[in-house]
């Protein structure tokens, strides 16, 4: 079996410890980070690496859909859940051919939504304010 390596311990305990608002945007970074590799691969014209992060991004993206509570969320969570569906749909064309302007505008929303969950996350006290600002559940 092999070891795993301090970072990756450190990684998987700020995981393991994280809270709901913490583990959002970790998602989020996440995600900023795959797209980033994927525009990457594709100017290197690794093809290969650029599906593999696409593919990752799009994981991502479902678990951050998935996590949405529409009953409580309401028309937020409703707007989030066609917005990441629109990116979905735009990653899944920016594989196809291989266009780093589609993955660009997707990183582009992802930052913003990234921003504005910080600012949500930042702006509460207690992790209780944090449950009821995200209207996840992760």
């Amino acid at each position: 079996m092999r070891k795993k390596g301090a970072y990756q311990q450190y990684k998987d305990i700020q995981i393991k410890t994280a809270n709901q608002g913490k583990l959002l945007l970790m998602l989020y970074q996440g995600c900023i980070k795959f797209l980033g590799l994927a525009i990457r691969c594709i100017n290197d014209k690794d093809f290969e690496g650029a599906n593999n992060y696409l593919q990752r991004a799009r994981k991502v993206i479902n678990e951050l859909m998935s996590s949405l509570n529409m009953q409580q969320g309401g028309e937020i969570a409703e707007n989030l859940a066609m917005l990441y569906e629109y990116m979905n749909h735009q990653l899944i064309q920016a594989n196809i051919h291989k266009d780093t302007e589609k993955i660009k505008f997707v990183k582009k929303l992802l930052l913003q939504l990234l921003r504005a969950w910080q600012e949500i996350i930042n702006g509460s006290n207690t992790e209780k304010n944090i449950d009821n600002n995200l209207s996840i559940n992760i």
